[in-house]
């Protein structure tokens, strides 16, 4: 009997463990309340928060970086959607985040990428990696879109096409679109395609 009880606890908490968890994402699931983070350096010189965009309706992350060539692939499609959202009304912030911590990662180069890109958006050096790890964040690069109550509405890709050249299912614009009229998208996660984040080793 003892043993039975003992079995159902630990599934029960196995159960209420994996609850939390995204389909794809295995730390933040639809609905949950954003990480909230601050002191993030930009590569504008400047230190950022989350709560900096309080005046915006949606907040994109993405979490990117310099190295992966699936990553850059997408910087043109990050700077058309900064473009789109400022032409739109300004309801939305991209902030894109890297926390990645080789050499080519860190923030004197990733200064040097944002001003051969022309980056509008705010690209931040995640220094700790715990603004990466709070998200779940997996790959670059790798979308979390926030609705105006900083609740998580979308996690994963930002459309069907790494390289761009057949995109047939555009996932981020569809929950932005969404978080806009305040509702959740028709697909609110999707597995994120890229490089590995490069976290370091956390010895217990």
């Amino acid at each position: 009997m003892s043993r039975s009880i003992s079995v159902a606890a630990i599934f029960s908490v196995c159960v209420a463990t994996f609850a939390f968890a995204g389909t794809y994402n295995k730390t933040l699931s639809i609905g949950d309340a954003a990480p909230d983070w601050k002191g993030l350096e930009g590569t504008d010189g400047k230190k950022h928060s989350l709560a900096d965009f309080a005046d915006k309706d949606v907040v994109v992350l993405c979490f990117t970086c310099n190295t992966c060539p699936y990553a850059v692939d997408y910087e043109d499609r990050l700077i058309a959607l900064a473009k789109k959202f400022a032409t739109e009304g300004n309801r939305c912030a991209l902030v894109a985040i890297n926390a990645n911590k080789v050499k080519d990662d860190l923030l004197p180069a990733m200064q040097e990428r944002a001003k051969a890109k022309g980056f509008t958006f705010p690209y931040l050096h995640d220094e700790t990696q715990r603004v990466a790890r709070s998200y779940g964040a997996t790959f670059t690069p790798e979308f979390v879109v926030l609705n105006k109550d900083r609740k998580v509405v979308y996690l994963g890709a930002m459309d069907d096409s790494p390289d761009g050249k057949q995109i047939t299912k555009r996932y981020l614009d569809d929950a932005v679109s969404a978080a806009l009229a305040g509702k959740l998208p028709a697909i609110a996660e999707t597995p994120a395609v890229g490089c590995l984040v490069r976290y370091v080793r956390e010895r217990k």
